[in-house]
């Protein structure tokens, strides 16, 4: 596994808060030693913790498309990344890499959002477009790889895990009475609800877009129960 983490600045752009982010990615260095990267700039700042698993030599992150417009910090695997990569090196696009990372770089470009609907495997991640300035987010299918999210003072904050957004000392540390309620009851708490006030968790099948001072969310898949004949 991998750690990812960053924020957003959804309103003002402001210089990136490089100790932060460091403190934000050494507390993930347990998900991943053996690398670590930082993307900084004005609006955003992407963090990662490497666990080297694919493309052990040119498989470094956070990772950019070839003009350094589409960034990526991401966590999982894309089992289905190597039949994805002829069908957009087709379409035109040029790969430097041979990691299931720069294959969702590229289908983000092609595809947009709907580029999760492309991908077979568990991944969480966060894709910074600088072309129209936001960020996307998306999880597995069944949650597999977790991510959190939180926004405080027009700063929206992702990781994958809770303590990483803690780093910045600001965000209240509050507990969530009912989902601790839901702890003692399931032995976890049913996301989008954490154990935490004002800390969420991103449920499986979805994804988040955080754009023009606002934040969507939607769902690209969700299981089925269908009735019995």
């Amino acid at each position: 596994m991998c750690g990812i983490t960053g924020y957003f600045q959804l309103h003002s752009p402001c210089p990136p808060d490089r100790d932060l982010i460091g403190r934000m990615v050494n507390i993930l260095r347990h998900r991943g030693p053996d690398e670590f990267g930082t993307f900084l700039s004005d609006r955003c700042v992407l963090g990662h913790s490497r666990l080297s698993i694919i493309d052990l030599s040119t498989g470094q992150q956070p990772l950019s498309n070839e003009d350094g417009t589409v960034w990526i910090t991401f966590n999982g695997e894309v089992f289905n990344y190597v039949e994805l990569r002829p069908e957009l090196e087709k379409l035109g696009h040029r790969f430097r890499t041979h990691s299931d990372t720069e294959v969702i770089v590229h289908a983000y470009e092609e595809w947009g959002k709907e580029c999760v609907q492309r991908f077979n495997g568990q991944f969480a991640f966060a894709i910074l477009d600088k072309r129209n300035n936001s960020l996307f987010v998306a999880r597995d299918r069944l949650g597999i790889r977790p991510v959190f999210y939180a926004l405080h003072h027009g700063r929206f904050y992702f990781a994958s895990e809770i303590k990483a957004i803690f780093c910045d000392p600001s965000i209240p540390r509050r507990i969530d009475l009912c989902g601790l309620d839901e702890i003692f009851t399931w032995w976890t708490t049913a996301p989008p609800r954490t154990a935490f006030e004002g800390i969420s968790e991103l449920e499986a099948g979805c994804w988040i877009e955080v754009r023009d001072g606002a934040i969507r969310r939607g769902r690209y898949w969700q299981m089925e129960f269908p009735e019995a004949f």
